[in-house]
């Protein structure tokens, strides 16, 4: 499997890949009303967007996107960085790609250059960053508004 920069035709793939993940897994944690709303605000030309203001990746297998994850500024602070839109496709799961991507994300310059790195975690994909090293934020352990968990990892 390879690791590279996301380009700008895989915004119709990276976003089947989000959409049908979310579908398939984050349905046990979430309303499916929840789920409609994330696919609704992941389309193609919003993955574009993102990518534009992060460094985003993708894990091909033999050609096709497998997985995806991207880093970027933690509201504009040069010392704080976020991770965000890791995904990995649900038959792909369990195969260390998360694990990869991660570690990807944190070889990138806004993972370096960071003191503290925050995760927008799904209820999902927390148990996962746990495991990965990251921590609740201030100690909160229930979703917040947003039906998302704060982590974040100190370096």
């Amino acid at each position: 499997m390879e690791i590279r920069k996301f380009q700008e035709k895989d915004a119709e793939e990276v976003s089947t890949l989000i959409t049908t993940t979310l579908r398939t897994v984050n349905i046990k944690d979430y309303s499916s009303e929840y789920i409609e709303s994330n696919v609704n605000c992941l389309q193609p030309e919003d993955i574009l967007k993102r990518a534009a203001q992060t460094h985003f990746y993708v894990v091909c297998d033999s050609g096709k996107i497998v997985g995806c994850g991207a880093i970027g500024s933690y509201w504009g602070r040069t010392d704080e960085s976020s991770l965000f839109t890791i995904f990995v496709l649900p038959e792909y799961q369990r195969r260390g790609i998360g694990r990869r991507i991660i570690q990807m994300l944190e070889q990138d310059d806004y993972f370096l250059r960071a003191k503290r790195i925050e995760i927008p975690a799904s209820i999902t994909a927390t148990p996962f960053y746990l495991k990965m090293g990251y921590g609740y934020k201030n100690g909160i352990t229930e979703p917040d508004t947003e039906g998302l968990l704060r982590l974040e990892k100190f370096r």
